[in-house]
């Protein structure tokens, strides 16, 4: 799972545009990075007046995106905008939706039968982003600012993606927090809204969130989370000015962000947390069918409903099932696969007794896989990627790992940020598979592959369509297979988990929002079917009410892969070669299944005409 953040939810165009996470802001790149995602001169002069006006669009509309969204530009590695946050105030929501609604009709304009094959799938990509972009305005999604993964209460996060190198990029992130008050009386204005409009997020979800509105009203402002980037100031800033900036970030956070952080607290704990609903579904908002409808067609790319995925999810975790059965008979182990379960969700032997001790697992884990990754693929990424801890201050509320990719330009690695709260509940038996997704060959392969496409506009470099990502990573788990690295029982247990847990996925999210069933429902079936530990699974299943239809991409994404790999072997005989076959996935950048379906049947029928 990539990472996203706050302001997404007010940007539906740089929301789409922006590569996840989960518990930010947003974030985009700079002049000089964006120099640098320009075709080659020689490939400029060759375009057609039609291509020309193409990828002069392109350049427009990312210009706005990062505009928009300064968030997603610090994302992307541009600090044009770092001392800013997205303009979250009514009327700016709305100018942002008629751009989206303008650069549609602009696109609509060019003529898609004068372009090379290359610019129509560009053209086809930026299409389908922005006819969902303009889909989703009808459901208002902005009415919703506050998560319990992402908003303002979390914003000092988005720290970890800024330079802190020089006492300009200080001052940047001392302006984004001077601005922190505006962000929150912004976030009021539409919380109200979303109370009058009967749109508010599950209360389950909301109680989570007094805890992470009080974590930023601090008595000592250097505790404060805004203030972690001033304890380590590097020696080039002269001692003077290192002092000067800290007693004026002491002062804002005294001054400014604590009473902010106060008034939201107040309003929210006195006047929005009483009056959010008391359901889960996305079905029970208002128009709210129609818009998971939306959702599960928006995150697998396809026209399937939640009944079609419903069923494909019960064929799945039956199939596991027997798989499970058999691995358990495998390990000796006597009982039943419910004890099973218990067994290696309780027993000692599967845990890291502390958190560092558990991150230094996580980087040996990573080093056993790189020198087998030739295996499966035969063009490496350039940009490098390494391990570390997701912040405290998220940890307890989110996810069991993430990758963070890296800047357009290449002045930020990829980052797998792994979970270290409570340890005794991150099994050693899922640090294999899970890694295998996010870090390598999963997320960082697929993301600092885009970055190196070839000719291609920026929003193709960084694009991320979230069943061909997360269809990638999970497909990326199976294929530890191939490089030998399943070598432990307990780690193909975890393997099978984690399939599980996606097949799960599939029942669970359509279960909760469009079959009727409860938060405990859904809770039970996830432990009656996956080995994973109580603090994962209740995170998971607020993970679904809280993003509804996302967690349908990743078993719908891989199953198409593994259809195409099964095509490609059957057309290909001897000639198949699973490195190639890899390697022409990853071809396209992030792209909607169908076009990967189009791209693969391509590449097909070149093969066997060599």
């Amino acid at each position: 799972m990539r990472r996203t953040t706050l302001a997404l939810l007010a940007t539906p165009l740089a929301a789409l545009l922006a590569p996840l996470l989960v518990a930010l802001l947003a974030a985009p790149l700079a002049a000089p990075a964006l120099a640098q995602t320009s075709a080659a001169p020689s490939a400029a002069l060759a375009r057609s007046p039609a291509s020309q006006t193409l990828h002069a669009f392109f350049a427009e509309e990312w210009e706005r995106s990062l505009r928009e969204s300064p968030e997603n530009a610090t994302f992307q590695g541009d600090a044009r905008y770092n001392d800013r946050w997205t303009d979250l105030r009514p009327e700016a929501i709305a100018s942002r939706e008629a751009a989206d609604r303008a650069a549609l009709a602009r696109l609509r304009a060019i003529d898609r039968n004068a372009l090379s094959p290359a610019d129509q799938l560009h053209y086809d990509s930026f299409d389908w982003l922005l006819r969902h972009a303009v889909e989703r305005q009808a459901f208002r999604e902005h009415l919703q600012p506050i998560s319990h993964r992402r908003s303002v209460q979390t914003a000092d996060t988005l720290a970890e993606l800024m330079p802190f190198s020089q006492a300009t990029h200080y001052r940047q992130w001392l302006a984004r927090m001077a601005a922190i008050p505006a962000a929150v009386d912004q976030t009021l204005v539409l919380m109200r809204a979303g109370l009058a409009a009967g749109q508010t997020p599950p209360r389950v979800l909301m109680n989570r969130v007094p805890a992470q509105i009080a974590a930023q009203i601090v008595d000592d402002p250097a505790k404060s989370p805004f203030y972690r980037p001033f304890l380590r100031m590097p020696a080039s800033i002269d001692a003077a000015e290192r002092s000067a900036l800290q007693a004026e970030a002491q002062a804002v956070v005294r001054e400014k962000l604590v009473p902010a952080y106060r008034r939201l607290a107040q309003v929210f704990n006195d006047e929005y947390l009483p009056r959010t609903r008391t359901t889960v579904a996305a079905s029970a908002l208002p128009g709210g069918r129609a818009y998971y409808d939306f959702l599960a067609r928006y995150y697998t790319s396809t026209a399937m409903g939640a009944d079609d995925i419903h069923a494909i999810g019960l064929r799945e975790v039956a199939r596991l099932r027997v798989a499970l059965e058999a691995l358990k008979t495998e390990t000796g182990f006597q009982g039943t696969l419910a004890e099973f379960f218990t067994f290696l969700r309780t027993d000692p032997r599967f845990f890291h007794r502390t958190p560092q001790a558990l991150l230094d697992g996580y980087r040996a884990v990573a080093k056993r896989i790189d020198p087998e990754l030739p295996k499966i693929s035969r063009l490496l990424p350039r940009l490098p990627y390494g391990v570390r801890a997701i912040p405290a201050n998220l940890a307890p509320d989110t996810t069991t790992a993430y990758y963070m990719p890296g800047a357009i330009d290449g002045s930020r690695p990829g980052w797998y940020a792994v979970n270290l709260y409570k340890p005794e509940t991150r099994p050693t038996w899922e640090m294999l598979p899970l890694s295998l997704h996010e870090a390598v060959p999963g997320h960082h392969f697929q993301f600092a592959r885009g970055l190196e496409l070839p000719d291609a506009p920026a929003f193709r470099r960084t694009a991320y369509f979230v069943a061909y990502g997360e269809g990638w990573g999970l497909y990326a788990e199976q294929l530890g297979h191939e490089m030998g690295l399943y070598d432990d029982p307990y780690d193909r247990f975890g393997a099978l988990t984690y399939e599980m847990w996606r097949a799960v996925r599939l029942v669970v999210d359509t279960g909760l929002h469009a079959r009727g069933w409860t938060r405990e429902q859904a809770l039970a079936y996830f432990r009656d079917n996956v080995a994973k530990t109580e603090q994962d699974i209740v995170n998971e299943v607020d993970r679904y009410i809280d993003n509804p239809g996302q967690a349908l991409a990743y078993k719908i994404g891989e199953l198409k892969i593994l259809e195409l790999r099964r095509r490609a072997q059957a057309a290909l005989g001897s000639r198949y070669d699973l490195r190639d076959f890899n390697d022409a996935v990853l071809a396209t950048g992030s792209v909607p299944l169908p076009a990967l379906e189009a791209h693969i049947e391509r590449w097909i029928a070149a093969q066997q005409r060599h």
